[in-house]
C-alpha cells in the first residue's frame, strides 16, 4: 500500500492516519446517528478549515476536513465532554483536540479517506 490515507473505521471507532501502510497516528472517532449516519465508501479530502462552524446546524468544527459533501472530520467538544452518550450529524468526530490539530497540519487537500465497517 502506498500513498496517505485516512482510514476510519466504524467497527472499532478509531481513525488511523496512514502513510504508504504505516499508521502515523490514532485517534478515538464517533460517527452520525441512525438519522445522520456517516456515509462509508473511499473519498478525498475536498478542502480544510482550521476554525470553521456548520452552516446548517451552526456548531463549531474546529480543525474540519471535508471528505464527502457537508461530512468532515473535525473536533467535537461534545464528544470531548460526553463520549459516546451522543452522536454526530454525519461527520466524523474527534475528541482530543491536541491530536486532531497535529493531524491537520499533516493532511493534504487530494488525501484519500476510507470509511468503512
Amino acid at each position: 500500500m502506498t500513498g496517505r490515507v485516512l482510514c476510519i473505521s466504524k467497527e472499532s471507532r478509531t481513525l488511523a492516519w496512514m502513510i504508504d501502510g504505516k499508521v502515523v497516528s490514532s485517534m478515538d472517532v464517533r460517527f452520525g446517528s441512525e438519522n445522520t449516519p456517516t456515509r462509508e465508501g473511499t473519498f478525498s479530502v475536498g478542502w480544510k478549515a482550521r476554525e470553521w462552524t456548520s452552516t446548517i446546524y451552526h456548531t463549531p468544527m474546529p480543525y474540519a476536513m471535508f471528505f464527502s459533501g457537508g461530512q468532515a472530520v473535525h473536533y467535537s467538544a461534545d464528544f470531548a465532554a460526553r463520549g459516546y452518550a451522543g452522536a454526530s450529524h454525519g461527520c466524523v468526530n474527534v475528541r482530543d483536540r491536541a491530536k486532531l490539530s497535529a493531524l491537520f497540519d499533516q493532511v493534504k487537500v487530494g488525501d484519500k479517506v476510507v470509511v468503512h465497517w
